[in-house]
């Protein structure tokens, strides 16, 4: 297994699959989840060329489970730690909800060279809280109830969310994959309460918005308008507003954990903007 060490000692998980002298791409996964919630994109990518890499993010999956440093700052500074100690050029960055504030975080940080292109998948910028600067937010009592959960029973939180919400299998008519939820439920687990704990502040009351505006690399936006974790019309349209050269799409009735549900949608999707 391969880790990379932080300035705090932190030891990060990651999967660093391809030809070392193909184009990288490197995957930011949600919350609670780890590296293994890209499997199968990572093995996509694979197939088309691409040298693929995606690490647990801190306190999640294979990573140190941390106490300190469960915040959007470390976070990208911890994926910088990465992507030096790989020596990434010219890669593409794709995060999925959570993931997709860290990359925002991450590449209006990186060093020149680093980033040809980002995409965010279902991500929380630019702000999920609800505020009078942002009324279309989510309240704080959203929040508040996920910690709430968490504290109280951990377990069967992490299997509520993926049973119902995260995949849209509380829609009529919904297809329950068993083995998809318990493999979010796994990853879940693996990391720790505490990180988990802070992380809910991270995702929920970082605001992206002057990253977003300072990213000048190409940026795709992809969002499903049925996503019941980080509500559409508070999310993606009002980040390609802000980004320089921002594209958005948009996927029909599709939930929060599409490129899991829909890969067969997403993923060619995700190859021509890459390419392009």
């Amino acid at each position: 297994m391969s880790f990379t060490k932080t300035r705090d000692g932190t030891e990060l998980f990651y999967k660093d699959w391809g030809a070392r002298d193909a184009q990288p791409i490197v995957f930011h996964h949600g919350w609670p989840l780890s590296a293994d919630d890209w499997d199968g994109q990572m093995m996509f990518f694979l197939d088309n060329g691409y040298r693929v890499i995606a690490h647990d993010r801190r306190g999640h999956g294979r990573s140190t489970q941390t106490w300190t440093g469960n915040e959007m700052d470390t976070y990208a500074a911890d994926v910088a730690a990465v992507t030096d100690a790989l020596d990434l050029q010219n890669a593409v960055h794709i995060g999925h909800s959570t993931g997709g504030g860290e990359v925002a975080h991450y590449v209006a940080r990186a060093k020149p060279g680093r980033v040809s292109k980002a995409i965010l998948i279902g991500a929380v910028p630019p702000i999920m809280v609800k505020s009078d600067k942002n009324p279309g937010g989510l309240p704080i009592e959203v929040f508040d109830g996920f910690r709430a959960a968490l504290v109280a029973n951990r377990a069967q939180f992490f299997l509520d969310v993926p049973t119902g919400p995260f995949y849209g299998y509380n829609r009529p008519g919904a297809k329950i994959s068993q083995g998809v939820v318990e493999n979010w439920w796994r990853q879940g687990m693996m990391g720790g309460a505490k990180a988990h704990y802070d992380c809910i502040k991270a995702f929920s009351e970082t605001d992206f918005t002057e990253d977003l505006k300072s990213i000048t690399v190409p940026t795709l936006v992809m969002h499903g308008d049925d996503d019941q974790i980080v509500p559409y019309a508070d999310s993606a349209p009002l980040s390609v507003k802000l980004l320089k050269n921002g594209t958005l799409k948009t996927y029909e009735g599709l939930p929060h954990g599409l490129c899991t549900t829909h890969p067969e949608i997403v993923n060619p999707d995700l190859l021509a903007f890459i390419r392009s």
